[in-house]
């Protein structure tokens, strides 16, 4: 037997960090300086070296319950003792049926039809899907086009990223899916800086979806996409009225209107929903991170009882929806989601971020004063703070002030160059304070 050759010696090692392709990351910088996390706790990350840092992020938006609650924690060893794994197609098991119910009950209006997917991506995927399929079996086959949103983000399928508008996740890609089209952006800084909540400035540009139905005909059209908030660009808030006018546009056309509240969901902006706190019902509605605050790789897509009802017309034995995945609905998944639901009710966290909303907004706004800071957006217990970029070295500064944070012990997330913060929703204002105070050093630091 030939000794290993020094590469697949060092793969031996527990901690190698060369064969993990990490995504969304600089892999090449990051391996040379790691960040790695050994353990969470309530609103906290342990690090390697025995250090807490304050998670201001929510881990990736999905730790709304914050971290290893333990009613979460026992009923996965639970349900990972009693049943591992039961196949979607054909059969089922009764923690799938206890989540789809629950959270359907969450869900406004007649959103009452849960699809289980496994991460926002594949519930965005679904909901266009099943938007397709739609009018297709109710014979309008012609409705092939979907709209989407610039700088929206709806996850890193071929369909979300087609929908998506953020060039730097679509430019490596070529075409993507055909018959694509997407309304301007609502953000405009000159218009909006500073905002707490939904900004006064915008609703008009929902009008664009006329002049979209004006270019391809509303008989091409089959769903438009758009987050409430577009949290992964950099919290941006839909401005008042603005989904209103939306709503009323698609139901004008015949339109099918999809929310992606992958980010929004689960009490992000104060309540289940964000189409509660607008008063806007989708006719789908996606949602995945914080169903089971994180815990377990979960997804899927609420529908409205007509859009369920339309495949149900054919033969009893015939599959309605020729989709799925492997591990839709799968009970680890499932009993995590009944467990953090729980928690959510019985703790009243999405009235107690309802709560909070005012008092962190005026936290986040004591930022503005700061060199260099652009813009600053707050609503419900997240927010965006943009900062000017370096000359030839766009989110490089960002990037600083990110890892400067973390060694100041917080964890806050980046994109090109803003800062996104997204707290569990157990945070209190104590550690607001905190958290925004380590912040404010580190963009000091930075410069």
């Amino acid at each position: 037997m030939t000794a290993p050759s020094a590469r697949a010696a060092a793969n031996l090692a527990p901690n190698d960090l060369e064969s993990f392709w990490m995504p969304f990351t600089p892999n090449r910088a990051f391996k040379a300086a790691p960040r790695l996390i050994v353990g969470a706790d309530g609103l906290d990350y342990m690090t390697t070296d025995g250090r807490r840092i304050i998670d201001g992020t929510s881990g990736l938006w999905c730790c709304n319950a914050g971290h290893n609650r333990a009613p979460i924690v026992a009923a996965i060893r639970r349900q990972a003792g009693e049943l591992d794994y039961a196949p979607p197609f054909q059969f089922g098991h009764p923690k799938a049926f206890e989540a789809a119910s629950r959270i359907a009950a969450l869900a406004p209006g007649d959103l009452d039809h849960v699809f289980f997917a496994n991460s926002g991506s594949e519930a965005v995927d679904t909901a266009l899907k099943i938007a397709l399929a739609y009018q297709n079996v109710t014979g309008k086959g012609s409705r092939t086009r979907l709209i989407g949103r610039e700088r929206g983000y709806h996850g890193v399928g071929f369909g979300g990223i087609s929908v998506g508008g953020i060039v730097g996740n679509r430019k490596l890609y070529g075409t993507l899916l055909t018959g694509v089209d997407h309304l301007p952006t609502t953000y405009n800084r000159e218009a909006q800086a500073f905002t707490k909540g939904e900004p006064e400035w915008g609703a008009h540009l929902a009008l664009e979806l006329e002049r979209i139905v004006g270019l391809h005909d509303a008989s091409t059209i089959a769903a438009v996409i758009v987050e409430p908030m577009a949290g992964s660009t950099g919290v941006l808030p839909s401005p008042k009225g603005y989904l209103q006018t939306l709503r009323a546009i698609c139901d004008k056309y015949g339109i099918l209107l999809i929310f992606d509240e992958v980010i929004t969901g689960f009490g992000r902006l104060g309540f289940a929903f964000a189409a509660e706190r607008y008063g806007v019902v989708p006719d789908i509605l996606t949602f995945a991170k914080a169903v089971n605050s994180g815990t377990v790789p979960m997804g899927g897509a609420i529908v409205r009882k007509p859009v369920f009802d339309a495949f149900m017309q054919g033969p009893e034995g015939a599959i309605e929806l020729p989709h799925g995945y492997t591990y839709s609905a799968h009970p680890l998944a499932s009993a995590a989601a009944v467990a953090a639901l729980d928690l959510y009710r019985d703790e009243g966290l999405f009235e107690r971020a309802r709560a909070l909303e005012p008092v962190w907004a005026d936290a986040v706004m004591g930022l503005k004063s700061l060199p260099g800071i652009l813009d600053i957006r707050t609503i419900g217990l997240a927010a965006g703070i943009d900062i000017e970029p370096r000359p030839g070295a766009a989110g490089r500064r960002a990037y600083e002030v990110m890892v400067a944070a973390y060694e100041a012990g917080a964890m806050v997330r980046v994109t090109a160059d803003t800062i996104a913060l997204s707290p569990p929703l157990i945070v209190d204002e104590a550690t607001i304070g905190r958290l925004v105070g380590i912040l404010a050093g580190a963009i000091r630091k930075v410069g």
